[in-house]
């Protein structure tokens, strides 16, 4: 597990001249970036802004308070990166290098140690050198250590009923409950199941024992809950009202789940806003809920998902998956992901991370279909261990490869590959933001997008604390907010900011930019 964790650790550090720490890009990043400023500044939540209206951007709560809408396992990640070495990614860099050794450790419960071995050096190779999980700020580690301690304790509970691994559990339950919930509820649905089965009709230790050992787990869920709902009052004024609740009501019309009815149109001031939330989300769930659109999107969750963690090196041992659900070992594991499969097809939508709960799950399944492959034997010839000594040698192959990629401009297309690929994202708005930060006093950047500007490249996103920070990034509104604003940071040197320009580009802001350029983009009032 050391060794893994070691491996995943020094590896992605060695590769940043070829690989630099990566720069934010998707909305999602932004808002986990956030919570991550919030929490290192020793606060839960931040107030809401005077010129909120202004800051408004995407994944991020405004009002009770100016917070991301996200569960806060991530942002305490981004949050320790900068507390330990001043720059959130080393966060993600640690969190990716525990995930690699619990993957590891939850698959000591399942199959031989050296298998599970193999498999922690598996995750190191497709996870935390080149994937998103680490070359983003989007998460997917936090949530995969907090499903592995869940099933990494099953199989050692049922054995040997240790108060550790119940403790373990119930931490990987908290840590799955404050990232990925709904995941993780199908994840430790069907782990309740097994549990429940194990006490109801095999051996086990005597019901007393059991209590006494289940003690300290069920205070530690206490814990966590009390915490979660602390948080939850501090940020969105209930501890009842979860992340997502209010930033979904107040912008969305889409739901989440595909049995759920799309909600009226909200008001938008943004029209940036608008053509996300009703064109580009809610298109996607309309034509979710249609036949053709759910089994195309289905297709395209299960290849988005086969080739996230598989790649094209991996898929020669799945060829024995139908010896795989047949084996007794980790029938468990066949049936969960067989739950998470259909907990996830009613979702509108699914990326990579969304499996993350599960990803010691799919190693374990991928390193029992590589166990049948090794004794493949056609003719007396051992061909399928030939091909299961050769697959991690193409793996570390294939990621010399990649490494190389960018320094010897070899394409790497951004669509789908941000999900596995290293094309720096995010450039044009830190080289400018770098820019203006560069300038003396305190800048104010209100930012103008042309009408054919991209949903999903925005620029407006700002500090925990806006008004101490270096450069606030604004929206353009009609004359009267915008003059507002203005007086507000009136002690601020103020931008214009047009991204759609090639290249983007800054210049003082005037009266006479109003003047020459068409109304700027505002949303239904």
């Amino acid at each position: 597990m050391f060794s893994v964790g070691c491996a995943a650790l020094l590896l992605r550090l060695s590769l940043l001249p070829l690989i630099p720490i990566p720069q934010p890009f998707i909305h999602d990043e932004f808002s986990f970036l956030l919570a991550g400023d919030t929490f290192a500044s020793g606060r839960l939540t931040n107030p809401t802004h005077p010129m909120w209206q202004h800051f408004e951007s995407f994944h991020i709560t405004q009002q009770p308070t100016y917070m991301s809408m996200y569960f806060p396992v991530q942002g305490l990640i981004l949050a320790a990166g900068k507390w330990i070495a001043r720059n959130p990614w080393y966060g993600v860099c640690a969190s990716a290098a525990v995930m690699c050794s619990a993957i590891c450790w939850m698959l000591q419960g399942w199959l031989p140690r050296s298998w599970a071995l193999l498999g922690g050096l598996l995750a190191v190779l497709r996870l935390s050198l080149f994937s998103y999980w680490i070359n983003s700020y989007y998460g997917g580690a936090g949530a995969a250590i907090g499903g592995c301690l869940v099933l990494g304790a099953l199989p050692r509970l049922i054995r040997s009923a240790r108060v550790t691994d119940a403790l373990l559990m119930a931490a990987g339950v908290g840590i799955l409950a404050n990232s990925r919930p709904w995941e993780g509820v199908l994840v430790c649905g069907p782990v309740f199941v097994a549990l429940v089965w194990w006490v109801i009709a095999r051996p086990h230790p005597p019901a007393s024992v059991l209590l006494q050992r289940a003690i300290a787990p069920v205070l530690l869920l206490v814990l966590l809950g009390s915490l979660s709902g602390y948080y939850n009052y501090r940020v969105f004024g209930n501890p009842l009202t979860l992340p997502y609740q209010v930033n979904r009501a107040t912008y969305a019309s889409a739901p989440v789940f595909l049995w759920q009815t799309p909600r009226p149109e909200p008001v938008y001031r943004h029209q940036v806003m608008r053509e996300f939330y009703t064109k580009w989300e809610l298109g996607d769930f309309l034509h979710g809920r249609t036949p053709g659109g759910f089994a195309a999107q289905t297709a395209l969750k299960a290849a988005t998902a086969l080739f996230f963690f598989f790649g094209t090196a991996l898929f020669a041992p799945l060829v024995t998956l139908p010896c795989v659900v047949k084996n007794r070992r980790i029938r468990f594991l066949v049936i969960a992901g067989v739950v998470m499969a259909l907990g996830l097809s009613a979702n509108a939508w699914m990326f990579p991370h969304y499996l993350a709960p599960f990803a010691g799950g799919v190693y374990a399944i991928l390193l029992t279909a590589m166990r049948y492959l090794r004794a493949w034997r056609p003719g007396g010839r051992r061909c399928g261990l030939a091909i299961v000594r050769t697959l991690p040698a193409v793996c570390l192959l294939l990621a010399g490869v990649r490494a190389v990629a960018a320094p010897l401009g070899i394409a790497v297309h951004r669509w789908p590959a941000m999900w596995s690929g290293t094309e720096p994202l995010g450039i044009p708005r830190s080289l400018v933001a770098a820019q203006l930060e560069r300038l003396p006093g305190k800048q104010l950047a209100i930012v103008h997008y042309e009408a054919h500007h991209s949903v999903f490249d925005d620029w407006v996103y700002n500090a925990a604390d806006i008004d101490r920070a270096g450069v606030v990034w604004a929206r353009e509104m009609d004359d009267a907010a915008d003059a507002a604003l203005l007086r507000y940071f009136q002690d601020r040197r103020v931008w214009l900011v047009e991204p759609d320009a090639t290249p983007p580009r800054i210049s003082p802001y005037t009266a006479v930019h109003r003047e020459n350029r068409e109304a700027p983009e505002t949303g239904s009032r």
